[in-house]
């Protein structure tokens, strides 16, 4: 840097280090499903939608939800990490990301009673398990996601103990792909979610009822994870912080799961809210569940970050300068916009660190 280089004073814009890896900045990419891939495969697809975000200069990208096993995709085009065979394509999109300067994560996921969907934009009603592109579907308990679906199976004791398997296995075979950072799916209504909640868990053994035991398959296999992955690759897990519905999972309990999560090694919390139930009344507003993020900030004692119409640097510089979280995901914003990063580097008075082959040609000339 010369002398005439503007200093990079910003939080947004700092790096940050968990256990034994730097993110280069507070921007992430957050998992977004894009429901392409052919029994699991990454594709051309994944490469360019993840890679492009790595040229924009995020400093974390996540793959889309992906499935640990074949019956808990959200669609039969979900990615997918179940077999060997998954990871040769997932390692040239880490590779790629890796080269740009980005830090890649893994999110492992199971649907649950949300799985054999079709995809959002042909309506993403429930498949039914006898149709071409439907299955059985699992949950803690026999309540479907929407009056009228078919119940899902509750699961046995059996059953949980092999999906804690496979997040097991799957997260192997992450690491084997090159991804930096595996973040466990504890939201969004899916799986380990459904189990959180007192709104569709109803089971009465080891699993269910009291809050230690909702929380018991969440914590048993974050605890699988850690002792699975390198002890110098962090874990995250994503949690909605409120069904927003009363009597349901809510900021408390997160609150109390968080501080279980930091006992087994996990690195940071990822604070989202809502999908568990589709008659949830949400009040959508610009950064509206950053607030959930602080409380589980400040009363875990952790690190988080924060989620939920974050669109402007200046904005998301204030979340991190302030405190209320100490990283930013961006989704629905890195889909109109790939290069933020480059913007809030710009606009927090930063040199921006575009790629060699767009860098001479858009970096402002001097005088």
């Amino acid at each position: 840097m010369n002398a005439d280089s503007p200093v990079n004073t910003a939080a947004l814009l700092a790096p940050m280090t968990l256990r034994g890896l730097t993110i280069p900045n507070r921007i992430v990419v957050s998992p977004m499903c894009q429901y392409c891939a052919q029994d699991g495969f990454a594709d051309d697809w994944h490469l360019v939608h993840l890679g492009s975000r790595a040229v924009g200069g995020a400093g974390l990208v996540f793959a889309e939800a992906t499935a640990v096993t074949a019956q808990g995709r959200i669609s039969a085009t979900d990615l997918g990490i179940w077999t060997e065979a998954h990871i040769e394509p997932l390692a040239r999109v880490t590779a790629f990301l890796r080269r740009m300067g980005a830090v890649s994560g893994m999110q492992l996921a199971h649907a649950g009673r949300k799985a054999s969907c079709l995809p959002p934009w042909t309506g993403g009603a429930r498949v039914a398990p006898e149709a071409e592109d439907g299955w059985e579907i699992v949950a803690p308990s026999a309540i479907p996601f929407s009056e009228g679906e078919p119940a899902p199976r509750a699961l046995d004791t059996d059953s949980i103990a092999e999906i804690k398997s496979a997040f097991v296995m799957a997260a192997r075979r992450a690491v084997a792909a090159g991804f930096d950072v595996v973040e466990l799916h504890a939201a969004h209504g899916y799986l380990l979610h459904q189990f959180l909640s007192p709104l569709s868990n109803k089971r009465g053994d080891e699993y269910g009822g009291t809050l230690e035991n909702r929380m018991r398959l969440t914590l048993e296999t974050a605890e699988a994870l850690r002792n699975t992955l390198p002890e110098s690759m962090p874990l995250m897990v994503r949690v909605s912080a409120t069904d927003w519905v009363d009597g349901g999972w809510d900021l408390e309990q997160t609150v109390a799961l968080a501080k279980e999560l930091r006992g087994v090694g996990v690195d940071l919390m990822d604070i989202t809210s809502g999908g568990l139930v589709p008659h949830a009344k949400i009040p959508v507003g610009p950064g509206y569940q950053v607030p959930f993020a602080e409380a589980v900030r400040k009363r875990a004692g952790m690190p988080v970050s924060a989620v939920g119409m974050i669109t402007d640097p200046a904005q998301a510089e204030a979340i991190v300068s302030s405190g209320q979280a100490d990283m930013v995901m961006l989704g629905r914003q890195m889909l109109r916009e790939p290069y933020f990063a480059h913007r809030a580097f710009q606009e927090l008075g930063a040199d921006a660190k575009w790629p060699t082959q767009y860098g001479y040609a858009v970096r402002p000339r001097k005088a």
